[in-house]
């Protein structure tokens, strides 16, 4: 497995961005982190440096990072795994705010995270941007969260066009048991959505891990991801094991 001595991670506050974050900083890693919400249990931790951040507040991003990273010359990983769902449900009955909302978060703020590092970091060796499985599947509930995932699939394809020297991947890791889950297992179940079962049956059972125990595999799939595909592609790690 490769060595990660400096990584950045948005979304360090829960699910995959906080099981990753305390995995890398027991490996000693230096940890950039960024979220919304403080994630207390890792504050005071050595190696850990976390600034506050709305992500949507895309013009807000550019003075929040140049805080946290000052001094950084290098990244060995950057993962852009902050993200949000919205509403699951048919398109037509999801406002058009809500999906923009969700295109905001999900889309846009990666690009001001990525425009930045790329400027002001001389040396990035690789970008995983969190992915999804919804981004190929077309299967009906996902409307927003599927298109903010899809176009994010082919923004990391176009940036690793501009950016040869950093590895590109967009990432799906699979069912992970997080707050997302929590919401999608607290719909009722509907013949015209039937993704809704499936994740429901998965819940408590090793296909759903929770985002600690996966984030071992996570860091494994990362490091295949660098030697083995080509930069910009999307890969879904149910498909590399």
């Amino acid at each position: 497995m490769m060595e990660y001595d400096r990584v950045f991670i948005t979304g360090v506050s829960s699910g995959i961005g906080a099981g990753l974050a305390e995995k890398f900083l027991g490996f000693g890693s230096a940890l950039y982190g960024v979220s919304r919400h403080t994630p207390e249990n890792l504050i005071g931790k050595k190696k850990f440096h976390f600034r506050a951040a709305d992500l949507a507040r895309t013009d807000e991003l550019p003075e929040i990072l140049t805080a946290l990273l000052e001094g950084v010359t290098g990244l060995d990983l950057v993962v852009l795994n902050a993200g949000i769902l919205g509403r699951f449900g048919d398109m037509h009955d999801v406002p058009l705010a809500t999906m923009k909302r969700v295109m905001d978060v999900n889309l846009w703020a990666n690009k001001a995270v990525l425009d930045h590092l790329m400027k002001r970091v001389p040396d990035i060796r690789q970008v995983v941007a969190v992915s999804s499985g919804a981004s190929v599947s077309g299967n009906r509930g996902w409307n927003a969260y599927a298109l903010s995932k899809c176009a994010l699939n082919m923004m990391v394809r176009l940036y690793a066009r501009e950016f040869p020297e950093t590895h590109f991947s967009a990432f799906a890791p699979g069912l992970v048991d997080t707050a997302m889950q929590d919401y999608l297992c607290g719909l009722p179940e509907s013949d015209t959505h039937p993704t809704l079962a499936v994740i429901k049956g998965r819940r408590n059972t090793s296909h759903m891990p929770n985002p600690a125990s996966a984030s071992d595999r996570f860091i494994r799939a990362f490091s295949e991801l660098f030697r083995s595909v080509k930069s910009g592609e999307y890969t879904d790690i149910r498909k590399m094991e």
